[in-house]
C-alpha cells in the first residue's frame, strides 16, 4: 500500500454553516487541509460561490466537482422546482428535502479524490442530533460507509465527524471557540433558498440555524 501522509485532510465543504465550522476544526488539527464542494444540481447554486470564498479566506486549496447526476436518480424539493419543499420532517418518514444518495456519493467521491493526492482523513459536517431526518447523517451509516470505503480502495480512510453528537447550538459555539462565529454568521449558505448569512429564515434549514443560534447566544449572555 502506498505511504500516505498523515496529516493531510480533505473536507467535503458547502459553504454552509456545519461543513464551514468543520473547515477551521480540520485547520486546527492537521497541517495541510483542501476543501472539495459538489454541484449536484441543487438550486441553492449560490453555495458553490460561497464556500470558494470561505476557502479562499480560510487560506485552503479549494476545489468543486460536478455530480450532477444525483439530481436525476431521485425526485427531493432541492433540485425539483416543480416540487414544493417540506417545512418539517413528515411523521413516519423523511423530508422531501432529502437528496437520496447524497452523502454516499459525496463521501465515495471525495474518497477517490483523496487517495491520489495521498490524502486519509476526510472530514465531513454531517450530524445525528440535528440531522432533519436524513438517514444518510446517521452515524451507523458513516461508521459502515468508512469500512466500504477502506475495503474498495485498500485504503485506511478515515472519515470525522466533529459535529455528530451535537446539536446546531453547540455547533455555533464550536465556532464561536475557533474564533470564527462571524465568519459562519455571516458568510456561509445554508440557506435552501440561496440567502447567505441569516437566509431566508423559513426554510428548514434557515429554522434549524436560527434556533440553534438563539439558544447559543442566549446561554452565551446567561453564562
Amino acid at each position: 500500500m502506498r505511504e500516505i501522509n498523515k496529516e493531510k485532510a480533505l473536507v467535503v465543504f458547502s459553504g454552509g454553516q456545519d461543513s464551514t465550522t468543520c473547515l477551521y476544526w480540520a485547520k486546527q488539527m492537521f497541517k495541510e487541509v483542501s476543501a472539495l464542494t459538489f454541484i449536484y444540481g441543487q438550486k441553492h447554486i449560490q453555495e458553490v460561490d460561497a464556500a470558494e470564498r470561505i476557502a479562499r479566506q480560510a487560506g485552503v486549496h479549494w476545489d468543486k466537482m460536478d455530480v450532477s447526476f444525483i439530481a436525476h436518480l431521485g425526485r427531493n424539493s432541492l433540485t425539483d422546482s416543480t416540487m414544493e419543499m417540506d417545512q418539517m420532517q413528515p411523521v413516519g418518514g423523511v423530508p422531501n428535502t432529502f437528496v437520496p444518495g447524497r452523502n454516499l456519493f459525496f463521501l465515495s467521491v471525495a474518497a477517490v479524490y483523496a487517495r491520489e493526492r495521498g490524502i486519509s482523513h476526510i472530514v465531513t459536517g454531517v450530524g445525528e442530533t440535528d440531522f432533519s431526518g436524513y438517514p444518510d447523517c446517521r452515524d451507523a451509516f458513516i461508521k459502515s460507509l468508512n469500512v466500504s470505503l477502506n475495503l474498495a480502495m485498500d485504503e485506511q480512510f478515515v472519515i470525522h465527524t466533529p459535529l455528530m453528537w451535537i446539536d446546531k447550538a453547540e455547533t455555533w459555539a464550536m465556532a464561536d471557540r475557533l474564533g470564527v462565529f462571524d465568519i459562519v454568521r455571516n458568510e456561509t449558505l445554508t440557506c435552501y433558498n440561496g440567502i447567505k448569512g441569516d437566509g431566508c429564515g423559513h426554510c428548514p434549514a434557515c429554522r434549524l440555524r436560527r434556533e440553534g443560534l438563539e439558544k447559543y447566544l442566549a446561554t452565551k449572555n446567561h453564562g
